[in-house]
């Protein structure tokens, strides 16, 4: 089994409002063999807080537009590791330090990724 297109076209969503915000790191990853409960995960790191902070408010507006509620947010508030629960994608917003100490793709290494659009890596290697 493989993600649903509804879920690739949500996290695919979901990055470009990410890079848009000047997301680093970009990555969505297929988990639907692994997981009961989501199809994707979609992972993105911000340099500060703030910065964190904008990529979640992106993301949630950006998913809000195809009719995606988020069930759960949790970390919004510290501002260094954010997950957004969407049902089919959950996206997990990280500040860089804590990206790299929490290694969520080597956690996940089996599972596939899901190729972005070109504007999308582009967009977050941009400096």
């Amino acid at each position: 089994m493989t993600a649903s297109a509804r879920a690739v076209d949500l996290a695919v969503a979901a990055a470009r409002a990410a890079a848009d915000r000047k997301a680093e790191e970009i990555i969505a990853l297929d988990v639907s063999e692994q997981l009961v409960l989501t199809d994707v995960f979609v992972i993105a790191s911000g340099t500060n807080e703030r910065q964190v902070a904008a990529i979640v408010d992106a993301v949630e507006e950006a998913l809000h537009k195809l009719d995606a509620k988020p069930l759960r947010r949790e970390g919004k508030g510290e501002g260094r590791w954010v997950l957004i629960d969407f049902g089919d994608v959950v996206v997990h917003v990280q500040h860089a330090e804590d990206r790299v100490y929490y290694a969520l793709e080597r956690l996940w290494k089996d599972c596939p990724v899901i190729e972005l659009p070109a504007d999308v890596v582009a967009g977050a290697d941009a400096e």
